[in-house]
């Protein structure tokens, strides 16, 4: 172990970008596989940790590098079969970083470059380092170099492994313009995730956001699994930034929370298309798709309604002037009848929920739409938002249509979030799906979505092909780790690093929002953190970031008040 000494020296010399002693030097390795380092003797190899960044001083710049493995080695094959006796402590020095050594392997992510003014610039990787270059732990200096200062359009997301005193910062504007996908294995804290981001984008007015809320976790407050309580995002933004639609007054009320809105949907606006979206959950054949479309051409917008009282007279007739079998048309008939379960579905809705939706993110709020106990269905959650998001879909596009290229007139930056992302997003129907559409093609319509998924092998690959920005938690399933290193620039070496992620406050985060791969340790989501999200939006009124146009005129005349 380090003596306390070299303790001090390490804290010093991350704190104040101190040059500190060589680890070891490059010895072999490419570009495409990455660097050899051979360890100095005294360097201890159990200070070392995969994903921890380390920069190799080049004759011509800087390279910034992440460890991908640590290895034992030795120079003569027979200390493995036959070690030798190490109680002596002069034979142990004589051996350990001679005869035996560690070394690690590391993988050049960027090149850093002085400019004209004499600025650190971080370039892509395009050459090695020679034979014996020195290699050095990685300093405050160096972070801060290719990751920038935290600003209105850069957001501190966390810290990177054993550099708790530096920040990563996300670029907000380059996070929204494409879309974003959370993954991770079950109890890895992907919702925390989930919230940080969200409280980032809406406290830095990058977008609003429309959160299809499955288990209440973004609204209102909501347990740790370790105990204690922590804020959503009303409680971290206020109420000004969100408002909060419920599906299920009777959840609320438990819950003491006040949504703004109570939600109701009716029979007649579900359309055949929403079924189709149910075809796995709800078990649904083609032959009850196309009885489904047949019905709608037949029996107009009450179509699920008049279904549900439907007898087997009517199949009959309609088997007679159709090509449609009765017996499809029961089964399908027993399928929607769950729909009564749902008390937000109704003959008759007593509001337009959506023009409220609508109006509200237009106003440059963002929307949580919580579930209640429907959260529990996975067939009430896919219904609902992909009937609001098929009919905001056909909103954006007429807006955008109509605005000719004039950005004043273009509908503010929509971010939509969406949990069990392969359900609607499964390769065999996300061409098909309004979801699909947007990961493919809404972003110059101003739409992108925020995916959150445990198997991100389940999401179709074009679509992930068009995640630009993936934070990415402790994955095992190698299929999962194969979908999320898709299209990633030295995928073979991160794959070790995600495999080795801690359980917990631990993610990589790769893509568009950084200059590079970064492992992670999350930001603390806590009293510090709902205080700089309060001083953020306090310095910037409701509506003045970058949201790719802002509300209606008449929120914008008087900023004053808008602020909280």
């Amino acid at each position: 172990m380090p003596s306390q000494g070299a303790q001090r020296f390490d804290a010093i010399g991350m704190e104040y970008g101190l040059e500190k002693p060589r680890i070891g030097v490059i010895v072999g390795g490419s570009l495409s596989k990455g660097l050899v380092v051979r360890l100095e003797a005294s360097q201890n190899i159990e200070d070392l940790a995969v994903g921890r960044y380390v920069v190799v001083r080049g004759s011509r710049g800087q390279f910034f590098c992440m460890i991908t493995d640590v290895l034992l080695d030795s120079t003569n094959p027979e200390i493995q079969s036959n070690p030798p006796d190490i109680s002596n402590r002069f034979l142990r020095d004589v051996y350990i970083g001679t005869a035996a050594y560690g070394r690690i392997s590391i993988q050049p992510m960027l090149s850093i470059e002085n400019d004209e003014r004499g600025k650190k610039v971080p370039r892509p990787v395009k050459t090695i380092p020679g034979h014996f270059t020195e290699v050095h732990n990685a300093t405050v200096g160096d972070v801060n170099a290719v990751f920038g200062a935290e600003d209105d359009d850069h957001f501190n997301v966390s810290s990177p492994l054993e550099l708790s005193t530096v920040n990563i910062n996300l670029d907000l504007n380059r996070l929204e313009e494409r879309s974003i996908g959370v993954f991770g294995k079950s109890g890895t804290g992907k919702s925390f995730l989930t919230r940080l981001l969200l409280a980032g984008v809406i406290a830095h007015d990058k977008a609003s956001c429309l959160i299809f809320d499955m288990h209440n976790d973004y609204g209102g407050a909501v347990k740790h699994e370790g105990g204690g309580q922590a804020k959503g995002l009303v409680d971290v933004v206020g109420h000004a930034r969100v408002a909060v639609f419920s599906l299920d007054p009777e959840s609320a009320l438990r819950r003491n929370a006040n949504p703004d809105h109570h939600v109701t949907l009716p029979y007649s606006a579900i359309e055949p298309e929403d079924l189709a979206m149910l075809r796995e959950t709800m078990n649904l054949s083609d032959a009850m798709i196309d009885a489904a479309y047949l019905l709608h051409k037949r029996w107009g917008p009450d179509c699920i309604s008049r279904l549900i009282r439907a007898e087997m007279e009517e199949f009959d007739a309609l088997e007679e002037s159709s090509n449609a079998r009765a017996g499809t048309l029961k089964a399908l008939q027993r399928r929607v009848e769950r729909f009564e379960r749902w008390d937000f579905l109704r003959e008759e809705a007593a509001e337009d929920s959506i023009a409220e939706i609508m109006r509200a993110l237009a106003g440059g709020k963002s929307v949580v739409l919580e579930f209640g106990r429907y959260g529990t269905s996975l067939e009430a959650y896919i219904l609902v938002a992909n009937y609001l998001t098929r009919r905001i879909h056909e909103q954006y596009v007429d807006r955008m249509e109509r605005a000719l290229g004039d950005r004043a007139e273009e509908p503010r930056q929509l971010l939509i979030v969406i949990e069990e992302a392969h359900k609607f997003l499964d390769p065999r129907i996300a061409d098909q799906t309004i979801f699909g559409i947007i990961a493919r093609e809404m972003r110059k319509f101003n739409v992108t979505l925020l995916v959150v998924d445990q198997r991100p092998s389940g999401i179709d690959e074009e679509v992930m092909s068009q995640i630009g920005t993936r934070v990415t938690a402790l994955l095992d399933n190698e299929r999962d780790i194969n979908a999320v290193l898709t299209g990633i620039s030295g995928a073979s070496s991160l794959r070790e690093v995600l495999a080795r992620l801690e359980t917990r406050q631990q993610a990589i985060i790769l893509g568009h929002a950084v200059p590079m791969p970064v492992v992670i340790r999350t930001r603390d989501y806590d009293e510090r953190f709902y205080q700089a999200m309060q001083a953020q939006i306090t310095g910037m009124p409701l509506g003045s970031g970058d949201g790719r146009g802002g509300g209606p005129p008449s929120l914008s005349k008087d900023r004053s008040s808008r602020r909280l």
